[in-house]
């Protein structure tokens, strides 16, 4: 495994980019560990792709250098650099049987074949096609045919990384979360890095141990699952993750209060630098009460999802989200509070710290 190492990398399709605008990848300086688990989380043409294939060496960058272990591969193919990548479409060998498909990327580097035939079944067990072993890949299910593209990612112990383009697009909702348990145990049981590409936050959450959010072209935020939901640093991050997303509200800032139209928040503590340029209160709706007391709302909709209601309603002329338990009584005249100390200040889309 390796760790990887992105320098200054930026990358435009265009040629003699002027500007930010022109990129379709600004510039990205981070490292990721050995054997760390990360998603690439956004929606489509952040760059989260060209980020991806930028570290396969399927692209080469226009500005910066990539570095596996210290070592400088970004002139080296992907063959050179050892990279295994699983894409959203399945690419499969038709005429093989499932465990030659397997097989060839092993057999391809000369490992012994009493070494090949362990790693194949143990991996055919994994993705459960163990049955299906000697059945041509042709005549199987673009799910099956998606399997045996993530089999021969997995098969190999010898990469740098395992990359993973959005694997999961063809695959039903329930093969989907067992897949991603299975690339859970198997990060866990032999610390491949992983980098998985996707705009779904739930695979996100649930497969990455860091998880990088990114929006128009770069980098908003690196966290953990809960890092991300507590103190997204990023409007763009509030709303992207979380279901529904953080209600996100014009303010004014002055001290300990923000003030929202016509009302009045106390907020956990005084700004450190006094904001400059738009100012927003950013709470997520599992953060707001509804009752009797705080300030006047009204409804729009209740959903029932279950264990839960979300209510939609309006503050101050602003649509807002809540998130009550399935038994808690809504009121005839309705109001919310907030909870201080999970309020969020941003200043041009940017959190910003409260002091005491």
């Amino acid at each position: 495994m390796a760790r990887i190492e992105l320098d200054h990398i930026r990358h435009a399709y265009g040629p003699d980019p002027k500007s930010d605008a022109d990129y379709a990848l600004k510039e990205v300086h981070h490292i990721f560990e050995d054997g760390g688990a990360y998603a690439l989380l956004g929606p489509s043409g952040c760059g989260k792709t060209t980020l991806l294939n930028i570290i396969s060496g399927l692209l080469h960058p226009s500005h910066g250098r990539l570095r596996f272990d210290g070592e400088d591969v970004t002139e080296l193919s992907t063959q050179e650099r050892n990279i295994a990548q699983v894409f959203q479409f399945p690419v499969v060998y038709d005429t093989m049987t499932v465990y030659d498909n397997l097989a060839f990327p092993l057999r391809n580097r000369g490992v012994p074949e009493a070494d090949v035939d362990r790693k194949v079944r143990e991996t055919l067990e994994m993705i459960g096609l163990a049955e299906r072993a000697q059945r041509r890949a042709r005549g199987l299910t673009a799910d099956q045919k998606q399997k045996i593209s993530l089999g021969r990612g997995l098969v190999r112990s010898d990469v740098n990384a395992i990359l993973f383009d959005e694997p999961l697009t063809v695959i039903d909702p329930h093969m989907k979360w067992v897949l991603r348990s299975q690339l859970k145990q198997l990060h866990r049981r032999f610390g491949f890095t992983m980098v998985y590409v996707t705009h779904d936050q739930t695979e996100a959450l649930t497969f990455a141990d860091q998880v990088v959010v990114m929006y128009d072209g770069g980098i908003v935020q690196i966290g953990t699952p809960a890092e991300l939901f507590e103190r997204p640093k990023h409007t763009f991050v509030g709303y992207f993750i979380g279901s529904p997303g953080m209600n996100v509200m014009p303010a004014s800032i002055e001290g300990h209060l923000a003030t929202v139209g016509s009302q009045r928040i106390e907020l956990p503590g005084a700004p450190v630098v006094p904001p400059q340029g738009k100012t927003e209160l950013g709470i997520r709706p599992e953060f707001v009460r509804v009752g009797s007391q705080g300030m006047p709302v009204s409804i729009a909709k209740v959903e029932d999802i279950g264990r839960q209601k979300i209510v939609r309603a309006t503050l101050e002329g602003r649509e807002i989200a809540a998130i009550v338990g399935e038994d808690e009584e809504i009121p005839a005249e309705p109001r919310v509070t907030f909870d201080p100390a999970r309020i969020s200040i941003y200043a041009n889309s940017w959190r910003i710290e409260l002091g005491v």
